[in-house]
């Protein structure tokens, strides 16, 4: 088993256990919608969300799945030829849909040469028992990755955001999926508008209670057009606008916090310049990275340093 290359359990890190050769996420956009979306739940989704800002441009949805597929390893075999990959379902709910029409897609990405598992992106609140014996039964014979979008643990923040869930909902269906032997991912925000920084850190202590693989983080960005970009003129006194040291040094704290098992996939997510109502930090991910790395050894600091399992 390869060691740790830094001083916290690196996504790339935990992957390298995992598979023999190496690895790559492909995005796709299988069309779904989401509950706070259709009515069912709510109109108008996330006040932050804008789903261009991480969709890439290969992954649209009136492209198949196997095209989109086939676009996205053109796009990264030139440069690793024996590259395997992961088909990563990530617009909007991705398990939102009947089973009958959503094995369809996961099988078709399986069945594309060279992908090796799923990541599948969701909502807590959309992943029934019948869906999860199908999950189960894949998880037996590929890699799987239940990516949870949890975004807070206090259900103040998820109200003001249009979440349409709560935190115990998330735990509840994290629970229910690990108990089936599927790996479960959570996403989240730091620095939505309200939360200071104790509560920000308070995620890491809840987070790290359960039985996760994987932890995915990004800073809030303000998106043009959204909801969230129009409450910051109204209210501005609800957001926190972190600058990068700033960041880095509340993403080491946060990590001392968390469980040392779990493996970090991302600190920061860069939208598309003219999306953003509020400028960037003109830093590409790996220079925030390299950054936060320096920043890591400057201060002797290391994943799980105070990590308990009683909060």
């Amino acid at each position: 088993m390869k060691e740790k290359s830094k001083p916290y359990r690196d996504f790339g890190d935990y992957l390298s256990t995992v598979f023999p050769f190496k690895v790559q996420k492909i995005s796709i956009n299988a069309g779904f919608t989401c509950p706070n979306r259709d009515g069912t739940k709510g109109w108008g989704g996330c006040t932050y969300c804008n789903n261009q800002t991480f969709s890439p441009q290969y992954a649209a949805n009136n492209k198949p799945v196997a095209q989109q597929l086939e676009e996205g390893m053109r796009f990264f075999s030139h440069k690793y030829p024996q590259m395997k990959y992961l088909a990563y379902f990530q617009a909007y709910t991705n398990t939102y849909d009947s089973v009958e029409n959503l094995l369809p897609k996961y099988e078709e990405a399986l069945d594309y040469p060279n992908v090796v598992g799923l990541i599948i992106g969701t909502r807590p609140d959309c992943v029934p028992e019948e869906l999860l014996d199908e999950l189960e039964k894949i998880s037996r014979k590929y890699f799987l990755l239940v990516e949870y979008g949890i975004e807070s643990t206090c259900n103040e923040t998820l109200q003001f955001i249009n979440r349409g869930h709560t935190y115990e909902e998330a735990v509840e269906a994290i629970l229910r999926t690990t108990s089936r032997g599927i790996n479960s991912g959570a996403h989240l925000i730091l620095g939505l508008p309200g939360e200071t920084q104790a509560m920000i850190l308070s995620h890491a202590d809840k987070i790290s209670q359960l039985p996760l693989t994987t932890i995915k983080l990004h800073q809030l960005q303000l998106i043009r057009h959204t909801k969230m970009a129009r409450q910051l003129e109204e209210h501005p006194e609800l957001f926190h606008r972190y600058d990068v040291d700033e960041y880095v040094d509340l993403c080491i704290d946060f990590l001392e916090r968390l469980h040392p098992d779990l493996a970090v996939e991302r600190f920061v997510s860069q939208s598309p310049e003219e999306l953003l109502a509020v400028p960037g930090w003109g830093l590409k991910n790996y220079e925030f990275t390299a950054q936060l790395n320096k920043r890591i050894i400057e201060r002797g600091a290391y994943q799980g340093r105070y990590f308990s399992l009683s909060i």
